[in-house]
């Protein structure tokens, strides 16, 4: 080899970057100390923006396509270098490559419990875990906040970031889209459409758009969760009941009907005890209530008790009903 061949070779003539990771946002061109040639060509694919950077100031932006690095396409660079006149010499600068590529499938989640006002239960703590999107809008924005001067920043590093910045801004979000922990699950949709503006404000501050952003799950503490499924319970076992008294009462308009001589026997009281079996029952009276009360009710169902077993008598109602209306009876007293 030459002279000649070995100074050229000391100068870069032709840059590019083929992205093979899939997962690098910035990467610094490796110059290894050697000056670009004046008229090097500048390869940016799609999906990638180059920056060049003179001494910690930013210069020129490329967007994809195929560049000539001269000092007539390169106004910003040579201002900040203080080229008053065209050169054909080699230069030195700093060349980065930023992925404007959409990220997709990042994981956010709160490793503690998020304290949130919920309109129904006044204060809550709830995890929640999902995915979302992200993309470089703003190249130089993104490489002052993330780069600096690291030569390669890959999803990770920014990902942690961000996840940071959704999990510190979750319990205001949800406050703010006033949905009860009752309704969160079926309103995924619509609560992420509302909380999406809310960190798309602070992703603006590093250069990068928040494209999608889902909630795949929202968990509550496990006394919450109890009380949910017992009042899932009771609410079930409530409609049961009243379907039960619903029949009940039919069965024994019709047993009525067939039977006038019984109407005559215990009419009246057949018609008090139908009535109350065809409406729902009461909702259990509060602790605070009078003593003088809770017996009175007592002393409701022990007539009701005897009224029973008079229809009973007169044939209005079979053993087997007559018998499961008295177990639900003495259930209560």
């Amino acid at each position: 080899m030459g002279l000649f061949d070995f100074i050229k070779n000391e100068f870069i003539e032709v840059i590019d970057w083929v992205d093979d990771t899939n997962d690098t946002v910035i990467y610094k061109f490796p110059d290894k100390g050697n000056k670009i040639m004046n008229g090097a060509q500048l390869t940016v694919r799609e999906s990638q923006v180059a920056v060049l950077m003179n001494e910690g100031e930013f210069g020129d932006v490329y967007i994809p396509g195929r560049h000539e690095l001269s000092t007539k396409n390169m106004p910003i660079t040579t201002t900040l270098k203080s080229w008053k006149y065209l050169f054909d010499s080699p230069f030195k600068v700093d060349i980065f490559y930023v992925s404007t590529k959409q990220f997709t499938n990042l994981k956010w989640g709160t490793s503690n419990p998020v304290i949130m006002r919920d309109p129904v239960f006044k204060q809550v703590r709830l995890r929640s875990f999902g995915t979302y999107t992200m993309r470089v809008i703003d190249p130089k924005k993104f490489i002052k906040e993330f780069a600096g001067t690291n030569p390669w920043v890959r999803i990770d590093d920014v990902s942690e970031q961000l996840r940071n910045t959704i999990i510190s801004k979750l319990a205001e979000g949800l406050a703010e889209a006033g949905i009860s922990v009752l309704d969160l699950a079926a309103n995924f949709t619509e609560i992420g459409e509302k909380l999406k503006p809310v960190f798309q404000t602070e992703f603006e501050t590093w250069g990068i758009e928040l494209g999608k952003f889902y909630i795949e799950n929202v968990t509550l503490p496990e006394e919450v969760e109890k009380m949910l499924d017992k009042t899932t319970e009771l609410n079930m076992l409530s409609d049961r009941l009243n379907q039960f008294n619903q029949m009940q009462g039919g069965i024994a308009i019709e047993k009525l009907a067939d039977n006038p001589g019984a109407a005559n026997t215990a009419g009246i009281g057949a018609g008090v005890i139908l009535t109350n079996l065809m409406q729902p029952q009461p909702q259990q009276q509060p602790a605070t209530t009078a003593a003088g009360a809770d017996a009175n009710d007592k002393q409701k169902l022990v007539d009701l008790l005897k009224q029973l077993g008079e229809l009973k008598t007169a044939g209005i109602l079979t053993e087997e009903e007559f018998n499961q209306k008295k177990a639900e009876i003495l259930g209560k007293l």
